[in-house]
């Protein structure tokens, strides 16, 4: 059973981590919560 994470944040940090998180197949990201624009954040992704 994967554990379900969401990230307050998507900045510098934010976005290592989630790419660490979706290399692992025992952790869910569920959640993203930040401010910016949803295109400018799938830009940076």
């Amino acid at each position: 059973m994967a554990v379900k994470v969401a990230i307050n944040g998507f900045g510098r940090i934010g976005r290592c981590v989630a790419r660490i998180i979706l290399e692992r197949n025992d952790i869910e990201l569920v959640a993203i919560n930040d401010t910016t624009d949803i295109e400018l954040t799938k830009y940076l992704f």
